[in-house]
């Protein structure tokens, strides 16, 4: 009986029947299997076993860069739920990003303990600014813990509530992205002050350990690596196995046809709600584990450019499809370093024309073009 409900609220929403069996295919848990090898074995072992010298070895640099695009992935992941399956377009994504970036950056500033310029219990920036005690919201900042359950929750309470008044006032579209945007610069023009406890312009950096452990050793530079690449993973299997269930198939009808999705009898709000709030602790997860790896944490984080950045990421790897988000973010970054190397002054005229040309001539972004080439080789 509840299959043949199911059966028929599917046929009544207008979308394809849920597909069983395996959530990926051979082909795809072999990409899967694939990118686990990768991440787990063979980037250590370029990086820690092969000398310096050889042809082979893997820079400490280029472990940083792909793992701090990696963390840049997954908000390129979590924003293609919300707009590619849902069709929500956040201009704020940003914010949470940053907010999971400060609370990991903030037990990373107690780890430093009196190893800091002025040989003090409270940070550099605290003391420099004549502070005497830490603010109360630092009260929980010695514990990892206790620092790892805020960095999920307050993100996550934040959106919640954002999002409870936004979609309960049906504010979508245009609308919605600018409210969105607005939010985030106004938590930006907040950081940048430093009676708030941020460490003003400058933010948090000059990190020394994590959990005891120096950051700069080696061995914590690939363990943070690996622990990215898996959450990545992680996340990207997820988000499959959510697109493919009826609630994602309710999520699509909604970014569809959220009126037709109204009359068969669903809220949009829960479902709406619901996914927001997940993609903001993806977000925020991709922050904490940004900070440690790049090793700095400020307002630039939560500019509006941050965020626009975000979607441009989803577009250019192509919406609705999981693995194009992640490509674009992979894609776009990995010219960004380039070109601010060779080219600086001309990175942004060639990001403004790269999101001209996705948005004229390949709409369906990288993963829509490599479709159809198939298509037509078929």
């Amino acid at each position: 009986m509840r299959d043949g409900v199911n059966d028929v609220t599917t046929m009544t929403l207008g979308l394809p029947s849920p597909r069983r069996g395996l959530l990926l295919g051979v082909r795809g848990w072999t990409a899967v299997l694939t990118a686990l090898i990768v991440v787990v074995v063979l980037v250590p072992l370029l990086n820690l076993v092969v000398p310096e010298g050889s042809l082979f070895h893997l820079s400490e640099f280029h472990v940083q860069l792909v793992g701090k695009i990696m963390c840049y992935a997954i908000c390129a992941l979590a924003m293609d739920l919300i707009w590619g399956y849902t069709g929500i377009l956040s201009l704020g994504h940003g914010l949470f990003f940053a907010l999971g970036g400060y609370g990991m950056g903030m037990y990373l500033m107690r780890q430093i303990g009196r190893d800091g310029n002025y040989q003090s219990d409270l940070p550099d920036f605290m003391v420099f600014l004549d502070w005497k005690a830490l603010p109360w919201h630092w009260t929980f900042s010695d514990s990892f813990l206790a620092q790892l359950i805020l960095l999920l929750l307050v993100p996550g309470l934040l959106a919640f509530v954002f999002g409870f008044f936004a979609f309960r006032s049906r504010i979508k579209g245009v609308y919605f992205s600018i409210i969105t945007q607005a939010m985030t610069f106004a938590a930006m023009l907040l950081f940048f002050r430093n009676e708030t406890g941020f460490g003003g312009n400058n933010g948090f950096t000059d990190f020394k350990r994590i959990l005891g452990v120096p950051i700069a050793l080696p061995g914590t530079r690939v363990f943070l690596f690996v622990l990215t690449g898996l959450t990545l993973i992680g996340f990207f299997l997820m988000a499959r196995a959510i697109v493919n269930s009826k609630y994602g198939r309710v999520l699509q009808a909604i970014r569809d046809a959220e009126s037709r999705v109204m009359f068969t009898g669903y809220d949009p709000l829960a479902y709406k709600l619901g996914i927001w709030t997940l993609s903001a602790v993806m977000c925020a997860v991709a922050g904490a584990l940004y900070v440690p790896q790049v090793g700095i944490i400020n307002p630039g984080e939560m500019s509006p450019a941050a965020s626009i950045e975000i979607a441009i990421w989803a577009a250019v790897g192509g919406r609705a499809t999981l693995i194009g988000p992640i490509v674009g973010a992979f894609f776009v970054n990995g010219a960004k370093s380039w070109f601010t190397q060779v080219f600086p002054e001309f990175w942004l005229y060639f990001l403004g024309a790269l999101f001209i040309a996705v948005t004229l001539f390949l709409p369906q972004g990288i993963v829509g073009l490599f479709n159809k080439i198939k298509e037509r080789r078929a």
